[in-house]
């Protein structure tokens, strides 16, 4: 049974490389990919209003966030915490970007303490599709 809170993600490792993809990747030569990885078999992450970008990498943020965010409005779900973690920044500038892009997103804000600190951005949503 397919959950239907989830978004689909395949894995599919290019040189060696974990990508996440919402789409099977066909055209990806043989060689690149690992014995172990299969990318049809998907994977699902449940939308909840916790994003944690840990397991992914900077190139994949870019489309997944927005994503991630209009499925949460989609399913009513408009205050959104998304994990990227302390470390240099480099996640947290690619989130912000994002997010400055997005008609969707009221406002945003570091975490507070309790909420995840400066390793994550509390997001608002307006409500309903803008």
């Amino acid at each position: 049974m397919r959950c239907q809170s989830c978004i689909v993600l395949f894995l599919t490792l290019v040189n060696n490389i974990p990508v996440w993809r919402q789409q099977p990747e066909d055209d990806l030569p043989e060689e690149d990919l690992e014995p172990w990885s299969d990318p049809d078999e998907p994977i699902e992450m449940p939308i909840d209003g916790v994003l944690d970008l840990h397991t992914f990498s900077p190139k994949e943020i870019k489309e997944l966030v927005p994503e991630y965010l209009v499925e949460c409005q989609k399913r009513g779900i408009l205050q959104v915490r998304v994990i990227h973690g302390k470390g240099k920044g480099t996640l947290r500038r690619i989130v912000h970007a994002a997010l400055d892009r997005m008609p969707q997103v009221k406002s945003y804000r570091l975490g507070g303490h309790g909420e995840g600190s400066w390793g994550a951005t509390l997001v608002d949503l307006h409500s309903g599709e803008q």
